[in-house]
């Protein structure tokens, strides 16, 4: 079998044909997997188990009995729990870890037939822009291995680029999902907040995180998205209320630019020019496309590091090398093992954060950093409320430029930091956003575009996304 395949329909249409069947797909992409293993996507496979699934439903689809994800093979980000798996957040601290219970998110996958091939590398705890910040080293970027995935979910974007697997699942706490889809030419989602449980998905910032899947296509994310939303036990964040089976409306749009990111010093030549392409692709379509101003982009990224980082010192707090996980060796008496556990098993940059939100919530300095941001917040919701109350949908680039060389500002936090200036509006106001191919710069590294819509209409989210991405493809 040499074909890629690039949605589940493909997939399943040669398997009514009888052209594949699911142990030769499986077998496909574990071969893919051991052909690219220096991309370091994967930090384990499940090969045998993969292989036995496909057995399995291959059955249940001979019999007509599959369910709606059979011919989906899929990995999942190595902070998402899988029972009787191996989860460490690519952490040494969960050294060893096994998971007592699966995420809802793996447990609604698998009983639609969704085979899991493996873990996927990311950034240690979801934290990183870059995915360099993993316990199990980089992972490169397979369009150029001298280029970064981006991140946190790097692993599970790069695996999807390379065609390791037809999707995967990543975790989205200010961009971690849609940025490196964007690095590497490919489909992520992020859902409103609350739409997804987050039950069985290791904490960063719980106020944040949302699971979302990268694919190849859009139609695939949201089939993958139908299956995983909706109401949890588990979570008492979500809303009550299933998945939206709406069709969206084929009526021309009313698009909101901000003209604040558009305009923003350091954007990429390159990426402004396809984007105001785009802009008037829109507008010869019969869409409205308008600028507005969002005066807030300069607070947007440090509003985000004081809220979660705080959020992470607190839910970082249950890593201390007592009940499970990494416990240092020489460590003699509690308070010891406390510190050099944590010291040791930690990576820089998660104690970097650990650090600053233990500080920002500290007495005399909560008022000043995590309470302001908090108000902030709120007129961030607000103003981005009061815009879709106008118009549809806001278009930005995903990125203020295209995939960065690995090491080049993994020596500047607040560089490395700026690289969610543009993803980060969705998870401080909850908006559901989507990113897509746009092009390609002159170095052959893709960049893409994204829609941030309307809390809760992710359907009307995935349309316009389609409107994009057919003009993208004729122009």
């Amino acid at each position: 079998m040499k074909k890629r395949y690039h949605s589940i329909s493909e997939v399943r249409a040669d398997l009514e044909r009888g052209n594949i069947t699911l142990p030769t797909l499986v077998a496909y992409y574990l071969q893919k997997i051991e052909d690219q293993k220096r991309v370091n996507a994967f930090v384990e496979v499940y090969a045998e188990e993969a292989l036995a699934s496909a057995a399995r439903i291959q059955e249940k689809w001979l019999e007509g009995k599959a369910g709606k994800l059979a011919g989906l093979v899929v990995g999942i980000k190595d902070n998402i729990c899988y029972k009787g798996h191996q989860v460490s957040a690519a952490s040494l601290i969960l050294q060893g870890f096994e998971s007592l219970y699966s995420a809802t998110v793996v447990e609604r996958l698998l009983a639609e037939d969704a085979i899991i091939i493996g873990r996927l590398n990311c950034d240690e705890f979801a934290m990183g822009s870059s995915n360099e910040k993993s316990f199990y080293g980089p992972v490169l970027n397979p369009i150029d291995n001298r280029f970064v995935p981006g991140g946190s979910s790097g692993g599970s974007a790069a695996a999807v680029a390379a065609d390791m697997c037809l999707a995967s699942l990543g975790s989205d706490t200010g961009g971690s999902i849609r940025q490196p889809a964007a690095y590497t030419g490919i489909v992520g989602m992020k859902p409103t907040y609350g739409r997804v449980s987050r039950h069985g998905l290791i904490a960063y910032a719980s106020s944040f995180d949302q699971i979302g899947p990268l694919t190849s296509s859009i139609e695939d994310a949201e089939l993958i998205l139908s299956v995983m939303a909706g109401p949890d036990e588990f979570d008492g964040t979500l809303v009550p209320q299933q998945y939206p089976s709406s069709t969206p409306s084929v009526a021309p749009k009313r698009w909101a630019i901000l003209k604040d990111c558009v305009e923003k010093e350091g954007l990429n030549t390159e990426i402004k020019t396809a984007f105001d392409e785009l802009v008037q692709q829109l507008k010869q379509s019969g869409h409205t496309v308008e600028e507005v101003s969002f005066p807030f982009i300069d607070q947007l990224v440090p509003t985000y590091y004081v809220l979660t980082t705080a959020e992470a010192s607190s839910n970082l707090a249950r890593f201390d090398g007592i009940h499970y996980g990494y416990r240092a060796k020489e460590a003699k008496g509690i308070d010891q093992t406390y510190k050099k556990s944590r010291t040791e098993g930690f990576g820089k940059e998660v104690k970097r954060r650990i650090m600053l939100g233990t500080f920002v919530l500290s007495s005399g300095y909560y008022d000043a950093y995590y309470s302001r941001a908090q108000k902030v917040r709120r007129v961030l919701q607000n103003k981005t409320n009061e815009i879709l109350a106008q118009y549809d949908f806001i278009l930005t680039p995903t990125t203020a430029d295209a995939a960065f060389e690995l090491g080049q500002k993994s020596a500047d936090p607040i560089a490395m930091y700026l690289e969610d200036i543009f993803t980060v509006q969705a998870n401080l106001t909850g908006h559901p956003a989507i990113s897509i191919p746009l092009g390609k710069k002159t170095n052959g590294m893709p960049f893409g575009v994204q829609i941030l819509g309307p809390a809760f209409q992710e359907p009307d989210l995935f349309g316009a996304a389609k409107i994009v991405e057919r003009l993208v493809a004729h122009s």
